[in-house]
């Protein structure tokens, strides 16, 4: 079964809405948890953008395969540098000894 164009794109759309709102609504406390699950995710999605751009099907879905590939593994690094900047921010700094 072929699924058109305009399926695609209407099931993006809202993937992406309900997306942002979940995400809009999460509590600034919650982040760092959000952000390990996202990570998580994420790397789903370059496993399985790895299979794409593996099978070699067409031309484009080797090409947004490869794309998938670089977009969500920038994600997780960003989201790994994102969340260890956090964690430094909660560290109880030392006082120097006098």
């Amino acid at each position: 079964m072929k699924v058109d164009l305009i399926t695609s794109l209407y099931v993006f759309m809202l993937a992406a809405f309900i997306g942002f709102e979940v995400i809009r609504r999460v509590s600034p406390l919650l982040h760092t948890p959000l952000m390990s699950l996202t990570n998580a995710l994420d790397a789903i999605a370059v496993v399985g953008a790895i299979i794409l751009a593996g099978k070699s099907e067409t031309r484009m879905s080797t090409i947004l395969g490869t794309i998938a590939i670089v977009a969500a593994t920038s994600n997780i690094v960003g989201g790994f540098i994102i969340t260890d900047r956090m964690l430094k921010m909660f560290k109880a700094s030392k006082a120097p000894k006098s």
